[in-house]
């Protein structure tokens, strides 16, 4: 006997409608979003004196040459002056474009909306037309502003204001008109600013310390995988071994187009040369095929510990994969590197083989022009320059705790990241109130 329930669907005299979503006492509904009630909605034209920059054409361009900001200067939350340029002004332009400190400047193209606070690093500089200049007219803290726009663009509600011809931008007319959220008073847009501000000062310090131990990293390579500087436990002479004399057979992979991938997201991973990027495996751009593809091309197989080289596109990225990776296949456009000598490290030949002087070095003997390659017989005979075992351990043991302090500052700078984010969530919304 069929025991199943048959689950009617109620008459509609009965069905339940949901409720719109309900604000909570004390807050409204805007334009903006959900404000608490004593915020106003105020717009960008209202509260401050839009200027766009000195357009740039060096054939009607006259007067005296003077320095100038491009969009490309302006990134979030810092202006970066070196290398900046010069352009010729008349005395008008002197007046009209000459910035001053704590003016914002915001992205017209490109990143739009994209914008920092100019804080006068050098006592004379103007903008041009790519860029926007918001002056307050009505006392609107510009550091509250500058995280309004941040959370406006991370939001793409700055879409909404954008011009789509040829090249997306904001233009002015629309730009006045965008909405903000409005605080009472200075005292608690004072404070919001501060709070985001303590982030973003946690961020840049951060920022700066990865950027730090990135550069000394650099430097220890060059100085320990060279033998410039020797630890002080070790000497002996070096000796330059071909990759071929210390790996197993040196190959590539295939595309497995006559089998057909898996689009269910299971069976046998498959990395594209994508996958091996500046900044190390990137399994986003994987997929995944049939374990019969995968038998059938058995020679692209790659397992843990392999290092995988592009052979074409950007030739000499390399990455090394890790203890637990597992199996995997490869395309035609990766080359394997299963280093099977067991007076080689593998680490070691991994971080020699990620200089950028290697890359270089594999840059002069390309062939292609519209699709550079070198051949796997180039891989086979790379030199790498090897001191003995137990030197080769220690020198990858350094560079690998190095890898590791940095991946860690990394972390927590991306944690650091979404917090702000979850900050200027709930400080921009009144939300949480700094009262």
């Amino acid at each position: 006997m069929n025991k199943t329930l048959a689950v009617r669907e109620a008459p509609a005299a009965y069905r339940v409608v949901p409720d719109a979503p309900r604000v909570r006492p004390g807050y409204k509904q805007t334009e903006v979003g959900v404000i608490p009630e004593d915020w106003e909605v105020t717009t960008v034209g209202h509260e401050f004196l839009v200027q766009l920059g000195k357009m740039l054409d060096s054939e009607k361009n006259v007067g005296v040459p003077r320095p100038y900001l491009g969009n490309r200067a302006v990134q979030w939350g810092r202006i970066e002056v070196a290398g900046i340029c010069e352009v010729r002004m008349t005395p008008s332009d002197l007046l009209c474009f000459r910035l001053r400190d704590g003016d914002l400047l915001v992205c017209e193209g490109g990143e739009i909306g994209r914008a920092a606070i100019w804080k006068q690093p050098i006592e004379e500089c103007y903008f041009q037309k790519a860029l926007h200049r918001l002056r307050p007219t009505r006392g609107y803290n510009v550091s509250l502003m500058l995280n309004v726009l941040q959370r406006l663009a991370s939001t793409r509600f700055l879409l909404n204001f954008v011009t789509q011809t040829s090249i997306a931008h904001l233009p002015k007319d629309k730009f006045v008109t965008v909405p903000l959220p409005l605080p009472p008073t200075k005292a608690e847009q004072q404070a919001i600013a501060e709070a985001l501000g303590d982030a973003d000062a946690l961020i840049g310090s951060l920022e700066q310390l990865v950027a730090k131990k990135r550069h000394l990293k650099q430097g220890a390579i060059q100085e320990l995988l060279t033998g410039k500087k020797r630890l002080p436990e070790f000497s002996g002479e070096w000796e330059a071994r071909t990759i071929d004399s210390f790996s197993a057979f040196v190959t590539k992979g295939a595309t497995p187009t006559t089998y057909g991938f898996n689009w269910e997201d299971d069976g046998v991973l498959f990395l594209r040369s994508e996958c091996v990027s500046a900044d190390g495996l990137d399994l986003t751009q994987s997929m995944f095929i049939t374990e019969a593809a995968h038998r059938a091309l058995n020679r692209g197989e790659v397992r843990d510990g392999d290092l995988l080289m592009t052979i074409t596109g950007n030739v000499g990225r390399v990455v090394r994969l890790p203890a637990d990776f597992g199996l995997a296949n490869i395309n035609q456009h990766i080359a394997r590197i299963r280093i099977n000598a067991t007076d080689v490290s593998s680490d070691f030949v991994f971080y020699f083989l990620s200089q950028a002087n290697v890359r270089a070095k594999y840059a002069l003997i390309m062939t292609g022009q519209a699709y550079p390659q070198i051949s796997l017989k180039q891989v086979r005979e790379t030199l790498v320059p090897l001191p003995s075992f137990q030197e080769q351990s220690a020198i990858a043991t350094i560079l690998s705790d190095m890898d590791t302090e940095i991946a860690e500052l990394e972390a927590r700078l991306t944690k650091t990241r979404a917090l702000k984010q979850g900050m200027m969530h709930k400080l921009l919304t009144g939300a949480i109130r700094l009262i």
